[in-house]
């Protein structure tokens, strides 16, 4: 009886909430339609979502773009991203990039760092660094993460500032704080060489494991070797073996030379020399070709003909789940 009433209790909380949706949406219609444009805005943004309405991408920039020519910011730079991807509209980056424009010429970051990104690549307007730099350090300066890296990476790789590794922290950290997991892999790196900031390899560990967590490939993969070596954390081969694992089933190259490795020494895990085989095969290009060539035949040496097939085995159903999982992702909550 109780399930009976929860359930018929449920669908009256349902029900309630479609009424108020549905008339949330008629009010912001009728407001939309005598010309308020922030109601305007939000009826775009309703279509887009399907919110309290079937999604509608043509109707999302119909009601977009009557906001963003009344001079509303957000609209402008909603109206920029369904160009810039072609939805409810035909993509037209130019047309992305005029109203990225307007929205950013009224301050608002997300502008700002989406037009510093196509004059960096050149999409939509001129290839221009110096133009990209502007853009993205007004939005860096708002504390918008995405612009606080790509400005970090502009002071690393010296594009059209002066290469400054100390600014390059400087910038990296800001985005890193903010939960940034590039910027914290890239600050981590930057802790264990000493490149504008004092080699510290308990630090590189904190900020790699941040990244890490998040499922940067590359940060699991340099917190593994850290592991491995017991720099800035105790050596723990267990500690290892997770997070090279991890890295490895993500396709990194490096990570996998390195499983490959840990199962035929036995670390951290029981020797396997098919496993160590199958890891082996799969290491990308992107390793150290030699020490891989030299492990590889060192393995073979240790398995016989049907050992070696099961090995290839192996690694094709490990590329298999790794093809199939880059493929589909986790799916990730992202703002338009």
């Amino acid at each position: 009886m109780k399930q009976i009433l929860f359930f018929l209790f449920l669908l009256a909380a349902v029900a309630l909430l479609c009424k108020v949706l549905r008339l949330d949406f008629h009010m912001t219609r009728i407001k939309a339609e005598r010309g308020d444009a922030s109601a305007q805005f939000r009826l775009g943004w309703m279509y887009y979502k399907g919110d309290g309405v079937p999604q509608n991408y043509g109707e999302a920039a119909k009601w977009l773009r009557k906001a963003a020519e009344q001079g509303d910011a957000y609209a402008q730079y909603n109206l920029g991203l369904r160009y810039q991807f072609g939805e409810g509209v035909p993509k037209d980056e130019i047309e992305a990039g005029n109203w990225y424009r307007k929205a950013a010429e009224q301050g608002l970051a997300e502008a700002q760092f989406r037009l510093g990104l196509m004059y960096f690549l050149g999409d939509g307007v001129p290839k221009d660094d110096v133009e990209a730099v502007k853009w993205y350090r007004k939005a860096a300066e708002q504390g918008f993460a995405e612009a606080q890296f790509m400005l970090g990476e502009m002071y690393r790789d010296g594009e059209s500032v002066p290469k400054n590794y100390v600014e390059a922290a400087k910038w990296y950290r800001k985005a890193a704080e903010q939960g940034d997991a590039k910027a914290q892999w890239y600050l981590g790196e930057m802790y264990y060489n000493g490149n504008g900031v004092p080699q510290d390899y308990a630090e590189a560990a904190k900020w790699l494991r941040k990244a890490a967590e998040q499922g940067h490939a590359d940060a699991q993969n340099n917190l593994g070797l850290m592991y491995h070596h017991g720099q800035g954390v105790p050596q723990d081969y267990k500690e290892a073996l997770k997070w090279t694992r991890k890295a490895a089933k993500q396709g990194n190259g490096w990570a996998q030379g390195a499983l490959g490795g840990m199962y035929y020494f036995g670390k951290g895990v029981p020797q396997n020399f098919i496993e160590a085989y199958a890891w082996a095969l799969l290491a990308k290009a992107d390793g150290d070709k030699e020490s891989l060539r030299e492990l590889i035949s060192s393995i073979e040496e240790d398995l016989t003909a049907e050992q070696r097939e099961k090995g290839k085995a192996r690694a094709a159903e490990q590329h298999r789940l790794i093809e199939e999982r880059k493929e589909n992702p986790k799916p990730s909550v992202e703002s338009p």
